[in-house]
């Protein structure tokens, strides 16, 4: 499943988060945290996880999804990998196709966490960068992601995906990946469906019997699937 999350950040923490970003942030080499697969394909910039505007952000983006009912019924989260943030540019412009690694060790929490779904936070406006869109090979076929800044996507870990080459300006974002509670995405687009369906019925019809019926099917399927 991939869902575009609208304003997962509000525009003050969107200014805050690129005034961390911007002037002295300490941009290192991208390729320090790509596995071997990966590391070919990688050209851009992060900022140094030992850093204070790291832990500053990784704080701001975390306290943002998990405020988030909608991040939390498609998600389902039981671990997060720590925050990262990346930029791309016209000097380090593109990470080509590739698969993030099954289980990673985050710096943050010195958990290891199963990649099941992937999510990225845009830090940039759209107008401000060319290229850089975000491609992720989905059953559908390849979806095409550049959303304004604050808003998130998330996809399946296990799709590949890829950055395409910034040919101006410059796109900052912020990716992590997050282990769900219920593994298989097939799962949790149902139970996702059924979530989101519930609410609608519920804001038509009110409390009604049959959507208090479905909500023990929801939980019922919830409690079946779910590794906590």
């Amino acid at each position: 499943m991939l869902l575009e999350l609208p304003d997962i950040l509000t525009p003050d923490e969107v200014r805050s988060a690129r005034a961390l970003l911007t002037g002295d942030a300490p941009w290192i080499d991208g390729r320090t945290s790509a596995g071997g697969q990966a590391v070919t394909q990688k050209k851009n910039r992060q900022l140094s996880q030992e850093s204070d505007a790291s832990r500053q952000l990784q704080a701001l983006v975390l306290a943002a999804v998990r405020r988030d009912p909608v991040f939390f019924s498609a998600a389902l989260p039981r671990r997060f990998y720590n925050p990262l943030f990346n930029r791309y540019d016209v000097e380090a412009p593109h990470y080509g196709p590739h698969v993030d690694g099954a289980v990673l060790h985050s710096a943050a929490t010195k958990e290891w966490v199963r990649t099941d779904i992937s999510c990225t936070v845009f830090l940039a406006e759209p107008g401000e960068y060319d290229g850089g869109e975000l491609l992720v090979q989905d059953t559908y076929g390849t979806q095409r992601v550049k959303l304004p800044a604050g808003h998130a996507v998330l996809y399946p870990g296990t799709s590949v995906h890829e950055v395409t080459p910034v040919t101006r300006g410059s796109r900052l974002a912020s990716f992590f990946w997050i282990e769900s509670m219920v593994r298989g995405d097939e799962r949790r687009r149902l139970l996702f469906d059924l979530d989101m369906n519930l609410l609608r019925l519920r804001e038509r019809h009110g409390e009604t019997p049959e959507a208090v019926a479905l909500t023990g099917v929801y939980h019922n399927l919830l409690r079946q699937w779910a590794d906590t």
